[in-house]
């Protein structure tokens, strides 16, 4: 979206979030008028204003930065890497949950679902469904479970995790809207053949459980998890709002004792 005004940028988001003039007005404090103004560019709205708007908008803070350029205004909100001096606090407590997990996996994801970060049973479980190949770097967790290779060919309910991981690409996006680059990634998967098809079976069938586990083929012995998404409080960094933390836990008993037997 770079390159663009600061009304188209309104006017998108206000799509995405199927909000009229009059609705953005109300929750931004201001009149339909204003908005109005704003989006045909008749009016130049303060960076107070800006910001009252993307929040009403719910607009993803590196988007919000967006915002702000287009209207002619610094970015508010910095975007560091993991690795940087002013995200200490953020990788200190994502290493401490990262540790605490300990045996069962957990990794850290960017909003691309590219590994950032991973425990020792994240490392156990997905370098042994890859041995003797090396974990790639980056790892993507879209690309291993759904593209031809020895991680999809380890998950025995194959069929019934892809259109479920899928969705979750699009729920656990940031604002609800997948950026670019995994917004095209997540299409490249859907168009594969055996994707689609499946995608084109209707709805999934109801499960027994609360939650679906996926089942991978571990040293010949079928081991089962699900996940729990945890992401950062109240962040001001673009960076910080986007790292999510997945935690593995085991679905069944036998892969509990499998797993707490590597202490």
């Amino acid at each position: 979206m770079s390159g663009q005004t600061l009304g188209e940028l309104l006017r998108y988001w206000r799509r995405i979030r199927g909000t009229s003039q009059l609705e953005l007005a109300v929750a931004a404090a201001t009149t339909p008028r204003y908005v109005s103004f704003v989006e045909t560019g008749r009016a130049q709205p303060s960076r107070q204003m800006v910001n009252r708007l993307a929040g009403a908008l719910d607009v993803p803070l590196r988007e919000r930065n967006g915002l702000l350029l287009a209207a002619g205004y610094a970015p508010s909100h910095p975007h560091a890497t993991l690795d940087a001096p002013e995200l200490e606090q953020v990788r200190a407590a994502l290493t401490a949950m990262l540790q605490q997990h300990e045996p069962f996996p957990a990794v850290v994801l960017d909003p691309g679902w590219n590994v950032l970060r991973a425990n020792g049973g994240a490392t156990r479980l997905f370098g042994g469904l890859l041995a003797p190949r090396p974990i790639p770097e980056p790892a993507n967790v879209l690309r291993l479970m759904i593209e031809p290779g020895p991680v999809r060919d380890a998950v025995l309910n194959w069929p019934e995790v892809v259109p479920a991981l899928l969705d979750r690409a699009r729920r656990e996006a940031v604002g609800g809207v997948l950026d670019l680059a995994t917004a095209e990634l997540v299409s490249e998967l859907r168009a594969r053949p055996e994707v689609a098809e499946l995608l084109s079976g209707g709805e999934p069938a109801t499960a027994a459980s609360p939650v679906l586990a996926v089942r991978f083929m571990v040293a010949d012995e079928a081991r089962a998890f699900f996940s729990v998404v945890s992401t950062v409080g109240t962040p001001i960094d673009a960076t910080a709002q986007e790292l999510r933390l997945e935690a593995f836990f085991p679905a069944d008993e036998a892969t509990r004792r499998s797993w707490e037997c590597t202490r």
